[in-house]
């Protein structure tokens, strides 16, 4: 199953996150199938903080990949999934 997922860089204490499209069998930082973004929580700028190809994001989630808990939180936050309200 294909996911939308993130992968982890920076240095300790110091996380940055980019946004992919990964093989769910594959490991946390291995290559990845395509990247769609990324996202810097420590970010002192909110427009830097988070950045999403929309248009490639709704293209995988229409061929059957599912966003982990998180990426979730992080597309509805872009507008790109709905709510659930």
């Amino acid at each position: 199953m294909v996911k939308l997922r993130l992968k982890r860089f920076g240095r300790r204490h110091r996380p940055y996150y980019r946004v992919c499209v990964m093989d769910q069998r594959s490991a946390r930082n291995s290559s990845a199938i395509e990247e769609l973004g990324y996202f810097d929580p420590i970010a002192k700028d909110p427009e830097k903080e988070l950045s999403i190809n929309a248009e490639r994001a709704k293209y995988w989630l229409s061929v059957g990949a599912q966003p982990s808990d998180t990426v979730r939180t992080l597309l509805r936050r872009q507008g790109i999934l709905e709510s659930k309200k």
